[in-house]
């Protein structure tokens, strides 16, 4: 054993690793939940950048970019 493993902080580094490796994963509701979150982020994404502004300023910038003279 290094000596950093015997110290308190080391202690805890390893407790909190084996920790970790017994609740790795997520179980069903966790996987549901973030689905879910997933899902609704992206409709308001998706309702923000077709909106009338965004659109808008989305196609002035490709605009400009094409109008630019090389």
């Amino acid at each position: 054993m290094k000596i950093w493993q015997r110290t308190w902080i080391g202690r805890r580094v390893r407790a909190a690793l084996r920790r970790g490796r017994r609740e790795a994963g997520m179980t069903t509701a966790e996987y549901a939940m973030g689905t879910i979150a997933a899902a609704a982020f992206a409709v308001v994404l998706y309702k923000v950048v077709t909106s009338d502004t965004v659109s808008s300023a989305i196609a002035a910038t490709i605009g400009k970019a094409l109008d630019a003279p090389f």
